[in-house]
């Protein structure tokens, strides 16, 4: 009658580390950033991200596709997201100027 000793035993060790608090995650990381770019731009130190998008998507090409942003706290910049011809275009932009930064390919 091991059995149920042990069955037990694996389930109370599986509650244990699901009540375990999780490491920082990517989404976690963006979540913090998103919030710092909030307080950035209250703080009227940052631009809102939809002015920065009314000057750098009107730039692109016909037919590039807008996906979205992020934003870098550290940086103080934003990296908005396109997709041309199956292949993704990332364009870096200054946070408190809206002047491109670098475009990657």
């Amino acid at each position: 009658m091991k059995f149920p000793t042990a069955f037990f035993a694996a389930i109370a060790l599986a509650a244990t580390l699901a009540a375990a608090p999780a490491p920082a995650s990517a989404q976690d990381r963006s979540r913090g950033d998103q919030n710092s770019a909030r307080a950035e731009m209250q703080a009227g130190r940052n631009m809102p991200i939809r002015d920065i998008e009314r000057r750098i998507i009107p730039q692109m090409r016909d037919g590039d596709e807008y996906i979205g942003f992020e934003y870098d706290s550290t940086a103080q910049a934003y990296r908005l997201k396109f997709i041309r011809n199956g292949r993704m275009i990332w364009v870096d932009v200054d946070a408190q100027t809206a002047r491109v930064l670098r475009v990657s390919r």
